[in-house]
């Protein structure tokens, strides 16, 4: 089992940055791959970016290429998305997601979720 509590969200200007963490309880954190997703009104669930559980894989939406990093601190159980550059297209609750699969831009392959936390961006 993995908790997940989302912070860091608010609101910003365009051309502004953001990071976003993402706590984890568990021991077993570094087992999982990470996950961001981002939903705004009236649209699905989006990927934005996968980490893996090594470290190794790390893929992200071409929408957020460039602009947005994934990391991750496994000695404090927590991933971060650092967003910069933002655009008012980016406005969204960000949530971070857990998967024991190696690493997913699919959210059905997320186990674990967190409550999500919002991001606004203003023109």
């Amino acid at each position: 089992q993995v908790q997940l509590v989302e912070s860091g969200g608010g609101l910003v200007q365009a051309g502004d940055s953001l990071r976003l963490s993402c706590a984890a309880s568990g021991r077993t954190f570094s087992r999982y791959a990470m996950g961001w997703f981002r939903q705004s009104p009236g649209k699905e669930r989006e990927f934005v970016a996968a980490l893996s559980w090594s470290g190794v894989f790390i893929y992200y939406a071409d929408s957020v290429k460039g602009r947005f990093t994934i990391s991750r601190d496994n000695a404090k159980n927590t991933v971060y998305l650092q967003m910069s550059s933002l655009k008012p297209e980016d406005t969204a609750v960000y949530y971070c997601a857990a998967t024991i699969k190696e690493w997913s831009t699919d959210p059905r392959a997320y186990a674990y979720w967190g409550q999500g936390t919002q991001v606004t961006v203003s023109s």
